[in-house]
């Protein structure tokens, strides 16, 4: 049971994600294939990687990374930012743009979490925020890295 309560909220939120895209893309407010979104949302969840921790990341060549990520700055979802520390080394930053993409993923978690607050009692929102918080951090290994981002 608690697989498929797993699998059917996390596929809600994907449908919901789809339908606003498809919403935007209808109004040509879009111009990103699905493979780019993939990597301009890993590169938001990286906290600005320099091009080798993207592709090392998500396990490409660096040739092949540069490519993908030259198409994403062409298309303005993201931008290299010459890092002070080093000035050798670039790091990629979102845009705006990606942003106003993000929202429409973001803004319906923020809802549900709205929703789950106004519905339960406090004990309850309680013991669901401490399973998730567990399950992020003890239970999803293969995706807890330092750099990674999330808003909290």
């Amino acid at each position: 049971m608690l697989e498929e309560n797993l699998n059917e909220v996390y596929t809600k939120f994907k449908i919901h994600f789809y339908q606003e895209m498809f919403k935007k893309l209808h109004s040509r407010e879009t111009s990103l294939t699905i493979v780019e979104l993939f990597c301009v949302e890993i590169i938001y969840s990286l906290n600005n990687p320099t091009v080798k921790e993207f592709a090392d990341f998500i396990g490409i060549s660096s040739p092949n990374a540069a490519y993908k990520i030259s198409c994403l700055i062409d298309k303005g979802y993201i931008e290299k930012v010459q890092s002070e520390k080093d000035r050798r080394e670039f790091h990629l930053h979102v845009t705006d743009k990606y942003l106003d993409y993000l929202n429409l993923s973001q803004g319906y978690v923020t809802t549900v979490a709205k929703r789950a607050e106004e519905e339960f009692t406090p004990e309850r929102a309680a013991a669901l925020d401490s399973i998730l918080e567990d399950m992020s951090n003890d239970l999803m290994k293969e995706v807890n890295i330092p750099h990674i981002k999330f808003s909290k």
